[in-house]
């Protein structure tokens, strides 16, 4: 138990201390996050009055942004599969900076969905034994179940790995190895039930789609290997930790993959919505074109759009890609660009126009956009941490020291 206890004491010490652009870096997220509970705190005494929610749009930038986020949770796992089980050595080295983010996104998640309720003791409403959480009917009770279940998988499998490298020790696999395998299948099952809280509001035709969770999760395995190919360029040049060229060439063939699949799956919601012309494609009007000059979505869908293509011209075109400063344009063109569909441009437009014909436009209020912003440095911090440490104990600079005779 004191070892233990030591080791989180010199871990926590260790997260804190670091050089000038590390306390440049960690000092930048701080005063965001400070921003963003000042902001959060006229939300607190108000309530969400101070946002533009309203009876006709009551999902906004919260739930699009959290949206968004289960996907770049579920991307974790496409470094646990070649990892785990086609047994890359390269792959290996980074798996638990992926199961890392995941963590910080699922934590962002939760936050997103705290300040969405307007009060945090809400929440309690949804906690097992404590307040009704009626499952398993409902499929918002299902995406608490599946978002919990996955933060603890990602919690532990590190977290066990971690503790073994530090004390020194090999790691025994059934203490890991059967999450391992759980955290596959779970990682799919958080984006679909996502999808599924949504595609299952019969009363929002927008969001009634067969292929919702298939596109969700193909945007998922999009923009999570845009931000990892991101995120491991500046761990090499910040870090000891070197991340092999053949991992950000595995993620690059992914991207290639999944980009021009979300691509063609938007394309058939859109030829479903156009070519049938039907009153249920108001919606998709809107998004695209507004409605009697209600535009205000339009142009952020076309740069998703644009965002996407360029990228996709990027990567497939081998003298750009084998540049990494044009690919990594990229790959926040990606990142951005299905921000941007998947989130406003999925939540906003299924509530336009409502169901009895009123069109009601909705613009995220300065609060809303500093709680954001709060929430995704708070993510930002905790991942920065907890990655820092994590490399340290990898690289052998945080170790237990060994005991002399």
């Amino acid at each position: 138990m004191i070892s233990y206890i030591n080791y989180w004491i010199n871990i926590i010490k260790f997260a804190f201390i670091g050089g000038k652009k590390f306390y440049l870096w960690t000092g930048f997220l701080s005063v965001l996050i400070g921003l963003g509970f000042a902001a959060y705190t006229q939300q607190f005494q108000n309530g969400l009055i101070v946002t533009n929610l309203s009876d006709q749009v009551s999902w906004g930038a919260y739930i699009a942004n959290f949206t968004f986020l289960v996907g770049v949770a579920a991307a974790a796992v496409l470094l646990v599969v070649p990892t785990y089980i086609y047994k890359r050595d390269d792959v290996k080295e980074v798996v638990l900076i992926g199961e890392l983010l995941a963590i910080s996104a699922i934590v962002m998640c939760l936050l997103f969905i705290i300040v969405d309720m307007g009060r945090p003791d809400r929440f309690m409403h949804i906690i097992p034994f404590i307040g009704r959480l009626n499952f398993p009917a409902s499929i918002l009770a299902w995406d608490v179940v599946v978002l919990n279940g996955y933060l603890i998988l990602n919690l532990h499998i590190p977290g066990y790995l971690l503790y073994k490298m530090y004390k020194n020790q090999n790691p025994s696999k059934k203490y890991y190895m059967p999450f391992v395998i759980i955290s596959i299948f779970w990682a799919v099952s958080i984006h679909t039930v996502t999808a599924f809280l949504y595609s299952g509001l019969g009363g929002r035709p927008y969001w009634n789609s067969a292929i919702l969770a298939p596109r969700f999760l193909i945007s998922a395995f999009a923009s999570g290997p845009a931000l990892m190919i991101i995120i491991f360029a500046l761990i090499n040049h910040f870090t000891n930790l070197k991340v092999k060229q053949s991992v950000s060439n595995l993620l690059l063939s992914i991207l290639k993959v999944t980009l021009p699949i979300n691509m063609f799956l938007l394309g058939s919601e859109l030829f479903k919505e156009f070519y049938t012309d039907s009153t249920h494609a108001l919606s998709a009007h809107y998004l695209f074109f507004g409605i009697n000059g209600h535009a205000m979505l339009a142009p952020f869908i076309w740069s998703s759009i644009l965002f996407s293509f360029i990228a996709m011209a990027i990567i497939f075109i081998p003298k750009l890609r084998n540049n990494k400063k044009i690919l990594y344009v990229a790959c926040v063109l990606t990142f951005i660009g299905i921000w941007i569909e998947k989130g406003m441009g999925l939540i906003i437009p299924g509530f336009i126009p409502t169901p009895i014909g009123d069109l009601v436009e909705y613009t995220p209020s300065m609060i809303e956009f500093l709680v954001s912003v709060g929430i995704w440095s708070i993510g930002g911090l905790i991942f920065t941490l907890m990655v820092k440490v994590a490399i340290a104990i990898q690289t052998g600079e945080l170790r237990e020291k060994k005991k002399t005779a």
